[in-house]
């Protein structure tokens, strides 16, 4: 049993398998990464999504008072 060669054969399977996880890292860098749970306003993005709303509905009650 030579040790030595063993040793050598496994720091070379080492080596592939840590340029194999780099490369997988450096996919994942340029991968959007999927975003799960809500997002955070600010209270400024708040108002903005809170005015726009009061328009649309405001819009929709105004057309559905035309239409009937």
């Amino acid at each position: 049993m030579d040790l030595n060669r063993i040793i050598g054969e496994l720091l070379q399977e080492r080596e592939r398998v840590d340029k194999a996880i780099e490369a997988l890292e450096a996919v994942m860098a340029g991968a959007p990464q999927a975003r799960r749970g809500r997002k955070n306003m600010s209270p400024e993005e708040r108002r903005k999504v809170s005015e726009r709303m009061k328009r649309y509905w405001a819009k929709r009650r105004s057309a559905a008072r035309k239409s009937s």
